[in-house]
């Protein structure tokens, strides 16, 4: 079976399941694991985030989505090319991939029999169902139940330890910068799984934008900075960058020194199987005296405030 894959999430997925020789067609942004680099990537981005703030990628695609236009190409030759015989996408958020409707388009135009099968993971368990779906598409049943196995032993464990906590830290979690948008989806679910509180976010519902005042309000403990597509090093540049207003400053978190930058697209943007990963980080943050792991698991993580402490 000939597979594209139009979601990062979904490409780790695939590879997860053993199927990365398959994969005839990936996306842009699929950088994970480091065999995606030699498959040819079928989408393009309108919006050229890398020379731009946070504020301007925001604004340029604000603009965009609300004109009715696409903020990626999908180079249907390419696709053509490829003539894949399952396209795994999603409906789920516009901002994330080429819409459902630009791939279904291409699709249809394509001289092959193709399906097309939308992925719409809301919480930590349909991200594990979405494993299951793709393991039974490409006729692999047996490792995607391994696979998903595997990864519930993790959750469980780390919810399992994160209930011994004798506090559990109120937690902002910033899906982006400027403006601040809030943790949404699984995000809040998994802050609960690690032993926080997530008073902003909504479990299972879309990140949402909100005002400095109601954060200023809520006063978190913890502060985890973690922007939807940057490494921890760029979100930690967009920090440096961006003039943080008074609220800011006078959070009880900023104050105490906890304020921690993550890599958001490795390990909590994307519905894929690193998000466990960002659960036992997220663990790691809230009580390091129960999970005193190894601390490469922070992978890149920075703590704030300066000067920066790297763990690596």
């Amino acid at each position: 079976m000939k597979i594209c894959s139009l979601l990062p999430s979904s490409t780790e997925i695939v590879f997860a399941l053993g199927l990365g020789d398959s994969l005839v067609g990936v996306t842009h942004e699929c950088d994970f694991p480091s065999e995606t680099a030699s498959i040819p990537s079928v989408t393009s981005s309108v919006v050229n985030g890398e020379s731009m703030t946070g504020r301007q990628i925001h604004d340029a695609i604000t603009g965009l989505v609300h004109g009715g236009s696409s903020i990626y190409n999908l180079d249907r030759e390419l696709l053509d090319e490829a003539s894949p015989d399952l396209i795994l996408t999603q409906e789920l958020c516009d901002v994330c991939a080429v819409s459902y409707r630009q791939v279904e388009a291409a699709a249809s135009m394509l001289q092959c029999d193709t399906r097309v099968v939308s992925l719409e993971p809301n919480t930590l368990d349909q991200i594990l169902d979405t494993i299951r779906i793709v393991g039974e598409l490409a006729g692999v049943e047996s490792q995607a139940k391994s696979v998903v196995s595997s990864l519930r032993a993790r959750i469980d464990r780390v919810e399992e330890i994160a209930a011994r906590a004798q506090h559990k830290p109120r937690v902002l979690c910033m899906e982006w910068i400027d403006p601040v948008f809030i943790g949404g989806h699984w995000v809040p679910e998994m802050v609960a799984l690690a032993g926080g509180e997530d008073g902003l976010g909504i479990a299972g519902k879309p990140s949402f934008q909100v005002d400095w005042p109601r954060i200023a309000e809520y006063n978190p403990d913890l502060i985890v900075v973690m922007p939807c597509g940057f490494s921890a090093g760029r979100a930690l540049e967009e920090m440096e960058k961006t003039v943080l207003p008074d609220e800011w400053h006078g959070l009880d978190a900023v104050a105490r020194g906890e304020v921690y930058v993550v890599d958001g697209s490795s390990y909590f943007n994307r519905p894929g199987p690193r998000v466990v990963d960002g659960l036992e980080i997220l663990a790691q943050i809230f009580h390091p005296e129960l999970f005193p792991g190894p601390e490469a698991k922070f992978g890149g993580l920075v703590k704030a405030p300066y000067p920066i402490h790297t763990r690596s």
